[in-house]
This record gives C-alpha cells, sequence and structure tokens, in this order.
C-alpha cells in the first residue's frame, strides 16, 4: 500500500482529515484537482468574509460623523480593489494550508480522484494522464457545488452562483439574488452595501428561514432599513436574458411582477460532488443523492469513508472539520464520541450578524417542552450603544422543568464570536440559573447572554 489513508478533497474536512491523521502516525496523501483548501478557502467562507469586511469598512467610512471623525472628500467603494482584496486573503490561506502538508509530512496528488477498486484510487491529471495509487482507508471529502435550479441555469454571466459572485469584473448597478440562506443574505448584503440595488427573493414565508422567527423578522427589516427589495413567500418563475437587462419574472404573494436586473445570483442551495468517483463501480450506497454512513463516517464498503457536503449532515466547513477528526480517530483505533448534530453553531456574517445554536422556540414547543424564553435588547446594552450597532437581540431558550439550555439565537454586532459560549454551555449542560450567575464582563456585548438568562426568570435587571 502507498498510504494508510488517501483523503479525496483537500477542503476543511479533507485537509483537517489529513492533519489528524499524520498526528496519530499515519503516512497520508490527499487527492486534490484544484487548490489546497477547496471551495471553503478559495471560493466561500474565507474570501466572502473579506468581502464583507470590506462592505464594512466602507460602511463606517459613510458613517464616520456619528463617531466624531471628519473625513474630506467623497467616500465610495472600489469594488475592484474588494475583489482584489478578497482572492489575495484566499490564496493566502490556501497557502497556509500548503505549509501545514509540509509540517505533517502529507503528500499532495494533483488530479481527479475517483475510486477503482477496494483501496484504490486513480487520479487523472490536468493532462489527462492517469496513475493509480493505493491505501489501507479512503476518505471521501470531495465537498459540493452551486445548485442550479431548471428554471434558473448559470451561464456565469446573466445567471451566476457564488464563484462568479465573487469575481465579477464590474459592480452590477442591479442585482437579484434567489435564496435568503446564508450564501443569500450574505450577498445580498454586500452588494446592497456597496450601492448595488438588491431585490432578494425567498420562498419560504422568512429570510434565513431555518432561524428562530424573531430573528428572521429582525434581519428582514434591517434589510428594507439600508433601501433591499424583500420579497418572501415568492419564486422566480423564469429570466428572459435577452435584452440589456434581465427580465426577472417572479411570483408573489400579491401575485406576479417582473424585475429587471443586471445579474441574477442563483443562491438555492449546494449539491454534493459524487458524480463519477467511483461510487457505483463499488456499490457504494446513496439517499437522495448523498452517501450513507455510519456514526463514524463508514460507508457500506470495507476502508470507505465519506465526510462533509457530500453525506446527509448540515453543509457547514465546520461540520466537515469535525466529521474529518471523528473519522480519523475511530480509523486509528480510538474510541471518539459521535457528533451531537443537535449542538451545531450556524452563523451568517451580514450586519448585523446572525448565529444559533439549538432549537428555535417553534420547534421546542414542537418536541413537547414547556419552556422559558429569556431576550435582551442590544438597545439595552452599554458597548452596543458605544459601538454604535444597537440593532439586535439575544434571544435565550430553557426548558421550564430542568433548566435545560435548548437553543440561543442571536442577531447583532460580535454574535457571531458570541454563540461559541452557548455551544460549551449546551455541551456541559450548563442551566438557565447557572448562566445567570456567570459573571460577564462589562461592558461587552457579551453580557446580552447573561441578561438573556436572568429574562426568563425574571431576574434581568437592565430592561
Amino acid at each position: 500500500m502507498d498510504y494508510d489513508i488517501i483523503v479525496i478533497g483537500s477542503g476543511p474536512g479533507g485537509y483537517v482529515a489529513a492533519i489528524r491523521a499524520s498526528q496519530l502516525g499515519m503516512k497520508v496523501g490527499v487527492v486534490e484537482k484544484e487548490n489546497l483548501g477547496g471551495i471553503c478557502l478559495n471560493w466561500g467562507c474565507i474570501p466572502t468574509k473579506s468581502l464583507l469586511k470590506s462592505a464594512q469598512a466602507y460602511e463606517y467610512a459613510l458613517h464616520a460623523k456619528d463617531y466624531g471623525v471628519s473625513i474630506s472628500g467623497e467616500v465610495k467603494p472600489d469594488f475592484a480593489g474588494m475583489v482584489q482584496r478578497s482572492r489575495g486573503v484566499a490564496d493566502g490561506m490556501s497557502n497556509g494550508i500548503q505549509y501545514l502538508f509540509k509540517k505533517n509530512k502529507i503528500e499532495t496528488i494533483s488530479g481527479f480522484g475517483k475510486l477503482t477498486g477496494k483501496g484504490m484510487v486513480e487520479v487523472t491529471d490536468d493532462s489527462g494522464k492517469k496513475k493509480t495509487i493505493t491505501a489501507k482507508n479512503i476518505i471521501l471529502a470531495t465537498g459540493a457545488r452551486s445548485r442550479e435550479l431548471p428554471n434558473l441555469p448559470q451561464d456565469g454571466k446573466s445567471i451566476i452562483g457564488y464563484r462568479k459572485a465573487l469575481t465579477l469584473e464590474k459592480q452590477p448597478k442591479s442585482m437579484v439574488v434567489v435564496g435568503s440562506g446564508a450564501i443569500g443574505s450574505e450577498f445580498a448584503y454586500f452588494y446592497q452595501s456597496i450601492g448595488t440595488e438588491v431585490t432578494l427573493v425567498e420562498f419560504m414565508p422568512n429570510v434565513v428561514p431555518l432561524e428562530d422567527l424573531d430573528v428572521s423578522k429582525q434581519l428582514e427589516r434591517s434589510f428594507k432599513k439600508m433601501k433591499m427589495k424583500v420579497l418572501t413567500a415568492s419564486s422566480v418563475e423564469k429570466v428572459d436574458t435577452k435584452g440589456k437587462l434581465n427580465k426577472v419574472t417572479i411570483k408573489t404573494k400579491k401575485g406576479e411582477q417582473i424585475v429587471e436586473a443586471e445579474v441574477v445570483l442563483s443562491a438555492v442551495g449546494i449539491t454534493p460532488n459524487i458524480e463519477n468517483i467511483g461510487l457505483e463501480e463499488l456499490k457504494i450506497e446513496t439517499e437522495n443523492g448523498r452517501i450513507k454512513v455510519d456514526d463514524y463516517y463508514k460507508t457500506n464498503v470495507e476502508g470507505i469513508y465519506a465526510i462533509g457536503d457530500i453525506i446527509n449532515t448540515p453543509a457547514l466547513a465546520h461540520v466537515a472539520s469535525a466529521e474529518g477528526i471523528v473519522c480519523v480517530e475511530k480509523i486509528a483505533g480510538k474510541n471518539p464520541d459521535p457528533i451531537d448534530y443537535g449542538n451545531i453553531p450556524g452563523c451568517t456574517y451580514t450586519n448585523p450578524e446572525v448565529s444559533s445554536v439549538g432549537m428555535t422556540e417553534a420547534k421546542a414547543k414542537e418536541a413537547g417542552y414547556e419552556i422559558k424564553v429569556g431576550k435582551f435588547p442590544y438597545t439595552a446594552s452599554g458597548k452596543a450603544s458605544a459601538a454604535g450597532q444597537k440593532n439586535g437581540f439575544v434571544k435565550l431558550i430553557f426548558d421550564a422543568k430542568y433548566g435545560e439550555l435548548l437553543g440561543a439565537h442571536m442577531i447583532g454586532g460580535n454574535v457571531t464570536e458570541m454563540i461559541a459560549e452557548m455551544v460549551v454551555a449546551k455541551k456541559l449542560e450548563i442551566t438557565g440559573h447557572e448562566l445567570l450567575k456567570t459573571i460577564h464582563p462589562h461592558p461587552t456585548m457579551s453580557e446580552a447572554i447573561m441578561e438573556a438568562a436572568a429574562a426568563a426568570y425574571d431576574e434581568v435587571i437592565h430592561i
């Protein structure tokens, strides 16, 4: 055997699995057809956050007077500069993975990997040359791509996916964003904030539909306040791309309407990359377009595992990384705990930010819990006022009987950093009373967590 483990794909699932395997003394090879770091580092999580930071800097400059700062001359966004910075950040992170691979003695095999037999991977490089490598264990971490709807075929010009949205040659004057999950909402916010006229279309009744209803409503108000057009319970029926502007036919609650836009961004989810990687030949089982695995990511075929976006778990970078670690540790003969998928944080990096973990209020009631709900507004937070970020709140949901934390839902400044506290609290089964008696530093945004817990038990001080 050439390797103890071959990992196909070097995204946040694949590269983390490879590094952990090396730490455990295994000889590791990683097959990657593009840049190390996968979609997340090159075309997803990292470059989008760079663009969003640029948008935030622009917003600060526009409102400098609110902070007692005088700026002379016109403040305007440099779209090309923002894109260039974003690509630079992504390249730096990808180079960082190269360094980590070298440090951990992980070999990179460039090309497209396909299973051809037990322990066998055929790698085809850019020139079409093929070679076969072997390993005792193979981990599939091939990730996903932008999902295409039949009525929204992406041509890279009129109708685009998230990769093209990161590298447009010029800033569009108008854009229709289809889908208001994390990807759609972040791009809608970014482009609207730098002056593009954005129409956000969401099929479900509320934006960020997986979030708690109170959070969804607050984010929609924020979007509308920045003059974004938001159409919920709506769907794009067709797009006429023949004219100078695309004519987008949208079915809404109030009837059909046509919106003209330079660009249509399709952000309606992802499609797992499981085609042509040898699943059928090895009779690896799939279900609803994803690979079936057990609690330790083993497929029905001995020695073959799958992690990340290609299995039926939340399609999040941090989930893929955790799955990679658990998978490798199990292969190494350790006894890792299976992942608790009820304690996975989710973040949306708009302004205001959104983060959550656990059950929404509606889901907790559906599950039959008698609940206590505590909510603390940022308008009552001294740090939020000082920072000029009073738009937001922290909402905590507890089981009334035992005080167990069932869910945490936040919208506002810094909440994507604050959510980690709630993940730890939930893992350690901290009760509401324990949380409200935990002293938080003042002044901080995180005080809102303590205050929200206190509000659930009628002990809140500042509202």
